[in-house]
C-alpha cells in the first residue's frame, strides 16, 4: 500500500473542514446581524408625525408584485426544462449505446 495515501486523503479531509468552517465565519456575521434598538424617547412617542406631502390626497399606489413572487415558475419554463433533460438523457444513452458496441466490435475476433 502506497504510505502516501492515507496522507493525501487527511490533507483532503481537512482541507474540507477548513473551507467549511471558513464558509460558517464568513457568512454567520451577516447570518446574526440585527439593527440596534430604535431610539425612542416617550415625547416623541406623544408627539404626532406630520404626514408626507400628497398623503392624504391620494391612497399609496400598490406595490407591484413579479409573477415569481405569487405563482412560481411560468408553465413554458418547466416544460422548457423537462424538453432539455429528456433531450440530455436521450443523447446520454446513445451515446452509452454506441461507447458499448464499439467496444464488442473490437473485442471480437475477425
Amino acid at each position: 500500500m502506497n504510505p502516501i495515501h492515507p496522507i493525501h486523503r487527511l490533507a483532503c479531509i481537512l482541507a474540507g473542514l477548513t473551507a467549511g468552517l471558513l464558509a460558517l465565519v464568513t457568512a454567520s456575521p451577516a447570518a446574526f446581524a440585527r439593527p440596534g434598538p430604535p431610539s425612542v424617547t416617550p415625547t416623541a412617542l406623544a408627539t404626532p408625525r406630520p404626514l408626507p406631502p400628497g398623503w392624504n390626497k391620494h391612497p399609496p399606489l400598490p406595490a407591484h408584485v413579479h409573477a415569481l413572487a405569487t405563482s412560481g415558475m411560468p408553465g413554458w419554463q418547466i416544460a422548457l426544462i423537462a424538453a432539455g433533460a429528456t433531450a440530455l438523457a436521450a443523447a446520454v444513452a446513445l451515446l452509452t449505446r454506441a461507447r458499448a458496441a464499439r467496444r464488442r466490435a473490437a473485442a471480437s475476433p475477425a
